[in-house]
Formats: C-alpha cells, structure tokens, sequence
C-alpha cells in the first residue's frame, strides 16, 4: 500500500509539471520531487521509502523496456536520521537509585537492581537471568551470558556489590520463604523476577524520583556506557563490557558522548 501511495503521489506531482511520459522523467525532475516532499515536512523514512519505491518502478520499466534511461541512477536516498538512545545525566541516576524504599524488602531488592544495571551495563535479560553461581562478589566480578549464549565477566562496583550484599542477607530469604531457588533476583513468591516485573518497578521508581524521561531498562545500559566514555574509557572496553560482537554497534555510544558535549558546552559557555 505504501508503494502504491508513494507511485500515486509521484505521478500527481510528474501531472502538475505537465511531465506525460516517463521517458520524459530526468534526475532533476526526481531530485525536485524530492524537495517537494521535503518542503510538505514529510519525515525522512517517508522520502527514503519514496526513493526506493520509484528506484523499483524505474528498474522494472527499464527491464519492461519501457523507458531508454534510468533517471533513479544518480539519486541518493537522504540519509536516515540517528536516533540516539536516551541516557540520564549522573544526577538523574543518583536520584532514581535513591529512590527505592530500602526498609522494605522489595525497596532493598529493587535498589539492588538498579544498582547492578547500572553498575554493569546488563541487559535486562542479563538480569533476570542472574543466579547467586553468577556472583564474585569478592572478586569484584560477575559472571552472565549474553547474546548467542555468550559469556563474559564483568566487574562490578563498590557501591552495587554492598546493596546486593544487603539484599543476598536480609531481603531475598524474606522473598524465598521455604523456598529453593537459584536465581539471584525473586519476585514477591519467591520465584524468578521477570522482564516485566522489572520493567514495571522501574516506571514506579522513575516515576518517585520524578524524572521526566522515557526511562526503560536499556536506559540505564545506555547511560553505563555513556558515562564510562566520557570519564576516558577506551572505546573496545565499553564493547567487551556491554558484549557487543561488534565494535561498529558500540560507536553510537562516541556519537552519543559528542552529542552530550555539544549540549553541555551550549548550556554553559558564556558566548555560545
């Protein structure tokens, strides 16, 4: 359906220059289609796709002999616009990890939590996927799988190791009961906390700390690896913590830094 529109849209647009035949159609004529579309504020996915529609059309009226030139061979789709992943500043982080209840024992599990997502950079999957065998807590260390069964060691910090500590003493029997279970982080009866369930208690705390951002899990992924960059990390550190397979998925994260910057240095520089 989207072809089909893209091609009306098209032949509206060739009916007003007075253009009848798509023989007579040249790269100007696209590029000012183009700037048409552009001009109406359509969004940049939309002029992409438009592109690629009549890059198709065209290469089936080539094939159809139908037309003696392609007009689409010197076009360039315009680039796609990066949307770069929302992070929290320092303070932002600092107010969502204090925002738990710790005299409660889901207040004391979920600081724990954020302490470790933070911390370590894990996937949410990582997460909940954590058993107590993961742990090293002396060592610094925790052990997790990622993507495609992969393993990898991460270190964690002072700071998350005392809360999981606190919550391996008090909270979690509490939530375990009579109980077996060897997953590190429960849920209210004692079993596996889920995806959701984190999901769920981390709008709640973003939402006590009052922060006005699209928190999600991945958030604070995106804020670990940002706020390592910007304090010096090397780039091929952040890729082994976060286990990326490739070092080419990591660099948003240089983008994202530069960006931050860039915003810092408007805010704050006097002749900006």
């Amino acid at each position: 359906m989207s072809y089909r529109n893209d091609l009306i849209q098209f032949a509206s647009f060739l009916q007003k220059q007075q253009i009848s035949s798509f023989n007579n159609v040249k790269r100007q004529t696209v590029i000012d289609f183009m700037q048409q579309e552009t001009t109406q504020k359509k969004a940049t996915s939309s002029i992409v796709r438009s592109v690629t529609s009549l890059r198709k059309f065209f290469q089936y009226l080539m094939e159809e002999e139908r037309i003696l030139q392609d007009p689409m061979q010197l076009i360039d789709a315009p680039k796609r616009k990066e949307h770069l992943p929302e992070v929290l500043s320092t303070k932002e982080v600092e107010k969502l990890l204090n925002s738990p209840d710790t005299e409660k024992k889901l207040g004391l599990r979920n600081r724990a939590i954020l302490e470790v997502m933070y911390a370590t950079g894990l996937r949410v999957s990582e997460i909940v996927n954590l058993q107590l065998a993961n742990l090293h807590l002396s060592m610094g260390l925790i052990q997790t799988l990622g993507k495609g069964s992969k393993e990898r060691i991460v270190p964690i910090g002072d700071q998350a190791i005392k809360w999981v500590e606190r919550y391996l003493q008090t909270a979690r029997p509490e939530l375990l009961g009579r109980q077996r279970s060897s997953y590190l982080f429960l849920n209210n009866h004692g079993h596996q906390l889920t995806r959701q369930g984190i999901w769920k208690n981390l709008k709640a705390e973003v939402k006590k700390a009052g922060i006005n951002k699209n928190v999600t899990p991945h958030t604070l992924r995106h804020s670990f690896a940002t706020h390592i960059l910007e304090n010096g990390a090397d780039l091929r550190i952040v890729q082994e913590l976060l286990g990326h397979a490739d070092i080419a998925t990591t660099q948003i994260y240089t983008h994202l830094s530069k960006k931050r910057l860039a915003d810092i240095y408007q805010r704050y520089h006097p002749r900006a």
